[in-house]
């Protein structure tokens, strides 16, 4: 069994997939979703993935793909790879690890990442040009693949979770909601005018960059391939009128390609 670990600000994300399997594009046998605790150790983190695969009935781990954008969790799961993977193929993006997709960019190695395992994911299964919008909760980042499967940059905003806790930060008279659709785009009530510009303002930016995005390509827009995943709120995504295809292991598809690419 292949474990794969997307580990991102404020959620990971970790599937299993048969390595019998022939098919990258079938989803994993289990997946599980936890919260990013920076103070986990690297006996703790081992002690959760334990607990998660048993009880799905998952006994064996033959091999781990991760990739973390969190530093101080990476170094804990470098460690929890040393003391009880030590003798797995194991998988960690980042420089030296093959993924088969040129990264043109000014730096390539600031480049995140999770957003080069998308990025893998899409050319395999999508093919380029292609646009990942990623919504994590804490950015809402889409990853651009021109034609010739080239990554050739993106671009960054505020998540939805991270702007709804802004607004009940710093706002005297406004709360935290729930992330649903209101009744109307014009809020009757406090709540739902939050909900409006969240909901409606965030599906707003997703078109508005997925336009403006295709026209620096200089693309036919029938033929780019924009797929959202992510721990996405599913009334953000059904307001979007740009998005084709929605895959939420996207990113752990990539990271079971990371780890055909270089434990053949």
């Amino acid at each position: 069994m292949l474990l794969c670990l997307d580990v991102s600000n404020s959620h990971t994300t970790i599937g299993a997939f048969d390595l019998t399997s022939g098919s990258a594009q079938g989803e994993p046998l289990a997946h599980w979703q936890v919260a990013s605790d920076e103070r986990r150790t690297a006996d703790e983190w081992q002690v959760l993935i334990t607990g998660l695969t048993i009880r799905s009935g998952i006994e064996e781990i033959g091999a781990v793909s991760l990739c973390c954008t969190v530093p101080t969790i990476l170094v804990e799961l470098r460690s929890m790879q040393e003391r009880y993977y030590a003798d797995l193929p194991v998988s960690i993006v980042g420089p030296g690890v093959r993924t088969g997709v040129p990264i043109h960019t000014d730096n390539p190695r600031e480049v995140g990442a999770d957003r080069i395992v998308n990025a893998l994911a899409a050319v395999e299964l999508y093919g380029g040009p292609a646009i990942v919008v990623d919504l994590n909760g804490t950015a809402t980042i889409f990853d651009v693949i021109d034609e010739d499967n080239r990554y050739i940059g993106g671009a960054i905003a505020p998540g939805v979770e991270l702007s709804l806790d802004a607004l009940a930060r710093r706002g005297a008279q406004l709360r935290s909601v729930e992330l649903a659709q209101p009744r109307d785009v014009v809020g009757k009530n406090t709540v739902e005018a939050i909900q409006s510009g969240l909901v409606f303002g965030s599906a707003g930016l997703v078109d508005g960059m997925v336009t403006r995005i295709i026209e620096s390509l200089g693309s036919d827009p029938d033929h780019v391939a924009v797929i959202a995943t992510g721990t996405f709120p599913p009334a953000v995504v059904d307001n979007c009128t740009t998005i084709t295809a929605r895959d939420p292991f996207l990113t752990l598809t990539g990271l079971r390609l990371v780890h055909e690419r270089n434990h053949a």
